[in-house]
Parts: structure tokens; sequence; C-alpha cells
């Protein structure tokens, strides 16, 4: 046999060679669960009323969240994101359909699907509609106490599910040491139980004995098990916890860390409201709870506890990514619907503009990217189209977001100048036009209740209402007529609504 032959001999025993070694190669890859799809996975993770005074990672080392530190130290931190309604229902409304409350005049505990109708597809359907597994799991649309504590849909939008499953637990009714800590002066009355008292939307704590069903756990293992069953089809995961939503539900140990004793409450200032207009006095209130000094510590402590339980179902979804090998195939996104009042200026809960209740968490990882913190201006409506563009998919143009991509590569990339949120209650509607520097909050769209003023940069915890002070009469004059573009801007849009109505 001459040289040729024998060369061609062992070139076909190397291709050979190269390729048993290639297939052996992707069977271990199949065998250890990752995706061989293109398309990007897509795991949205939100927790309900988090505040980012409670997270280790943005600004609050008492409370403890390694789970979601960790997903800090590989992903992109935003630290100036605003949701658009510091009220659940309004909030999801808005950024799962990609329209700001005013556009479509969802104000209500309403999925959004009654106004944007059939012809405009939310976030998690225009995954559906190009291909992808979708899923929800527990609380994504909005979902009272009493849904949760049912397993009920609530609010929710079939039409952006392929599968939807709820996570039904006793919440305010699980057996442990319990307590009662707003509208409670003595410390007298028992944990308000019943649907009519109310008693899912009460700063009752419950400290869960072992062995109690917990709506987040529920939550936390349908979740991995989804993620382990699809893990070769492209998916669309939603994954909604309800902590730290009241009632503050945990199983004991995790309150063990946080004795209400050595909580520190927020700073505060003589006469304090005395600068602020009455619309600007928070719905919940020590006042109005009846909220002794030892009630506000424990009020804090069990809110702790509760973020420290969610973090650790967070971590339990975030490992099976890395178990089942699609980690580097899936983008996560972290938030919450918006912010939470815990003791400043002795407000409590949502609704407020003030800064610690519209701010919000949010944490995007996107594979291959590397981690950093982002300081501009970003709104929750901007998460929608983001995620659209890294799946490379075509979101309606009319959407009112703006995409973050470029901050991936980029974190000091500008994307807005401001962020904008708003309220409405039966007494009218409230406003926030926030810049890095400035908080402008006016209340009517004549300023006709009131207005205020605070400059974040001196004056962070927003104490100083300056809206009146004769130095800044013109920079208050500049923010009115900036709001009204900002109004006209947000209503904009081809949902075919008559405002006249």
């Amino acid at each position: 046999m001459n040289g040729y032959h024998i060369s061609v001999r062992r070139q076909s025993i190397v291709r050979f060679g190269v390729f048993v070694l290639f297939c052996l190669s992707l069977s271990a890859v199949q065998s250890r669960g990752q995706s061989t799809n293109e398309k990007p996975n897509v795991l949205f993770i939100i927790s309900d009323d988090l505040t980012t005074t409670a997270i280790s990672s943005y600004e609050n080392q008492a409370c403890r969240t390694p789970s979601i530190d960790k997903l800090v130290s590989s992903g992109t931190k935003y630290t100036r994101a605003f949701c658009q309604f510091p009220v659940c229902g309004p909030s999801r409304a808005s950024f799962l359909f990609g329209y700001y409350p005013n556009a479509t005049q969802t104000y209500g505990y309403v999925s959004g699907r009654e106004v944007v109708g059939d012809l405009r597809k939310s976030w998690p359907q225009l995954f559906k509609d190009n291909g992808y597994y979708t899923a929800r799991v527990s609380k994504i649309y909005h979902m009272g106490s009493v849904d949760i504590m049912r397993g009920l849909n609530g609010q929710d939008d079939e039409a952006s599910w392929t599968e939807r499953y709820n996570s039904a637990a006793p919440e305010v009714h699980a057996e442990g040491e319990s307590e009662l800590v707003q509208k409670n002066p003595l410390g007298l009355k028992p944990v308000l139980r019943s649907e009519n008292q109310n008693g899912g939307n009460l700063m009752n704590i419950v400290k869960a004995d072992e062995g109690q069903v917990h709506t987040d756990a529920e939550t936390a293992d349908k979740a991995v098990e989804l993620i382990r069953k699809h893990k070769n089809a492209p998916f669309f995961l939603a994954v909604g916890f309800f902590r730290p939503h009241v009632p503050f539900v945990a199983p004991r140990k995790f309150f063990v860390p946080y004795p209400y004793q050595q909580i520190v409450l927020p700073p505060r200032v003589e006469n304090d409201w005395d600068d602020i207009p009455d619309r600007g006095i928070n719905y919940v209130t020590s006042v109005n709870g009846q909220m002794s000094e030892e009630q506000e510590k424990k009020a804090i402590a069990a809110y702790y506890a509760c973020v420290s339980y969610m973090d650790a179902q967070l971590g339990k979804i975030l490992d099976a990514l890395r178990e089942e090998g699609i980690e580097d195939n899936t983008i996560v996104i972290f938030t919450s619907d918006h912010g939470y009042h815990l003791g400043e200026h002795r407000f409590w809960m949502k609704v407020g503009l003030h800064d610690e209740s519209v701010r919000v968490p949010l944490i995007i990882k996107v594979p291959g990217k590397k981690p950093g913190v982002c300081h501009t201006l970003t709104e929750m409506l901007d998460i929608y189209p983001t995620v659209a563009e890294l799946a490379g998919l075509k979101p309606s143009e009319h959407l009112q977001g703006k995409s973050l991509v470029e901050t991936l590569d980029n974190p000091d990339h500008a994307v807005r100048d401001a962020a904008f949120s708003m309220h409405y209650t039966n007494a009218g509607f409230s406003y926030l036009y926030r810049t890095e520097k400035w908080a402008y909050i006016q209340y009517d769209e004549d300023a006709g209740s009131g207005m205020e003023l605070f400059d974040m940069e001196y004056d962070a915890k927003q104490f100083n209402n300056l809206a009146h002070h004769p130095k800044y009469q013109s920079l208050v004059q500049e923010f009115q007529q900036k709001l009204k573009i900002k109004l006209k801007e947000v209503r904009n849009n081809d949902l075919g609504i008559n405002y006249d109505l």
C-alpha cells in the first residue's frame, strides 16, 4: 500500500474519531440538560411590595438577601428604576402591556386586556406567539390576598400563557405565633383572620410553625419543576413571589436574625408633615395605624424576615438553572411591582410618590454580558422592549418604554432624562416627574391640591419641600411645563381612547 492510501486512511480515521467525539460531547451536553436551542430562555421573577431599602446589595446591610446579591454580582443592577403606578394592579398592567397607566386608563385591579384589546400583545404573549412555552406561576398580573389563599387566578390575562399555576397557602391562617401591629394600640386584639375583616391587607405577623405550606415555597417548587421539564424548549417563565406583601407570614426561623429590639427606626424630623400637602400624607401612617414604636420595629423586623424568606426561594430557582445546565442560555430579570414605606416619615406600605414607594429594584442578567451598575433613570415600561430585543423579537412600535440593551454593554449610557409615575384616587390624580437631581410631585394637573419639590442630591430622604420657596419658583414652573408635555406624550398612543369621556 503506497503512502497516498495510508494518508487517506489516516485522514478517514481522524475524521471518524472527531465525529465520535462530537457525538459524545453532544450526548454529554444533553445529559447535563443543556439546551440546544438558539433562542434564549427568559426567566422573569417579580417580588410583591419589595423596596430597595430592604436589599443588602442596594442600600440596607441589615436585611440579608444573598440570592439577590448573587444575581446582582453577575447581572446589571439598575439603581434608579421607577414603577409607573405604586399599586400592584395598575403597575403590573402597565409594564406587562407596555403602556403608561395614563394611556390605558388602567388604574384599578384589572389585567389591562380590558383596555388594550386583543390587537395588543402583552409581553409574555409576544413570546408565546413566537414559539415560546410561556407559563405563569402565582402572581404576575394582579392577585389579592384572598386570591392567593384560595389559589384563584385573580385579574389574570389568559391569552398570555401556555399554562398557568397558582400557589394556594393558608397565609394569615397559618399556625404559629401571631400578632397584629396595626390599629391595635393596646396590643390586645388578635390577628384578624376572616376575609370580611380585611385580614390579608393589614400588618398581621405570623411566625409560622414548621411544616406549614407557604405560597412562595409552592411557587419556587413549581418553577423548578417547569425549568426541568421545559429546559430543551425555549421558555418564558414568569414567577411571582407574594412576599414581602402583607400579611407578614414566614417560617419562624426566618424571624430569628431580626430581633425587633435591635431594629433602628428611620430618622425623623419634627413637624415633618407641615410642608407636605394633605394628599402627600400616605394612606397608612403610624398615626392612623395607631402604632407604637415597638409595633413599628416589629413591623420592620417581620418585613425583613419575609424578604429573607422570599430570597431563599429565589435561590432555589437560580440554582435550578445552573443544575440543569441552561444558565448560559437564560435571560434573568428580577424586580418588584413598586416600592414600600417602612416608617419613613412615619409612612407605611405603598401608594405615595416618594422614592421609597415608587423606586424598585431591577436586575437584568444576560448570558455573555459583564456585570455592571447602571445609574440611568429607567422605568418598568423599559423591560418589555429590552427583553424583546434581546430575544430578537419585534414588539409593537407603539410601546411606550425604551430599550435598555445598550446599558448592558455600557452602564454609563443614559436612557432617560426623567422618570414618570402617577397615582389616582377619588381625590384626583397625582404625578411624579423624577430627574437625577430633583423629585417634583404635583397633585392635579393644575397643581390645585399642592406640589412637592425635593433636591435629591442633598435631601435624598425628602424632608424639605422646596416647592413654595421663592428661590425655586422658576424651577417649579419649568417642571410644571415639563409635566404638561409628558402627560400629552404618555396619552399619545394608538389605543383609540377618547379622553373626553
